[in-house]
């Protein structure tokens, strides 16, 4: 594997991460397709295999319908917000290590933990603060609207991850930007209902 497509891997890892941070499972849906069907040449480290299967797909397709449908509702929303704390970690490191293809499955899932968990969590602990302010002074309003955006945002990043990793970096730095700058102005807004 030449430095170039090693790059281009972790690159495509980077992506998938950052999008399972505000999507679990879609992320891994759209990987598990790319691969099965073979699109933009992506391949999974052979330990990684079974993400392109049939049943992982049809489980990935459940997944992804339950997180998108039960995001929407109030309360669960959080409620998928602290599992999340747990489980998007392990989808990003999965994401990232599934990726790297011509490395021993070892050192890919070190790999994998080494960077795609912190950047997964650092996506994720971004959206739930965002979502928390939102609900303060929104009363919980915006959230299903905010959690439109997000999964939109998630596959967007996970489409240009699979088929132009190079843009990744820009891609991510403009959501943390739009992220944080969401979270800022929540903050700065008075609660609903609060008089001036």
């Amino acid at each position: 594997m030449t430095a170039f497509n090693l790059a281009l891997a972790l690159l495509l890892g980077v992506g998938l991460s950052a999008s399972t941070g505000l999507n679990t499972f879609l992320p891994l849906l759209l990987l598990s397709g790319a691969a099965r069907f073979h699109i933009a040449g992506i391949t999974l480290n052979q330990s990684f295999a079974w993400l392109g299967s049939d049943v992982a797909i049809v489980v990935l397709i459940i997944a992804s319908v339950v997180e998108i449908l039960g995001d929407k509702i109030p309360t669960v929303d959080h409620f998928l917000d602290v599992i999340g704390t747990f489980i998007r970690p392990i989808a990003g490191a999965t994401a990232a290590a599934s990726v790297l293809t011509h490395a021993d499955p070892v050192v890919a899932a070190i790999a994998g933990l080494i960077i795609g968990s912190p950047i997964s969590f650092g996506l994720h602990s971004l959206k739930a603060g965002a979502r928390v302010v939102s609900t303060t002074t929104t009363f919980g309003c915006a959230n299903p609207l905010i959690s439109l955006v997000e999964d939109v945002v998630s596959v967007i990043v996970s489409i240009v991850a699979i088929f132009a990793p190079i843009l990744v970096p820009l891609l991510l730095l403009a959501v943390v930007f739009v992220l944080w700058r969401l979270k800022r102005r929540f903050s700065a807004a008075p609660p609903a209902g609060s008089t001036p």
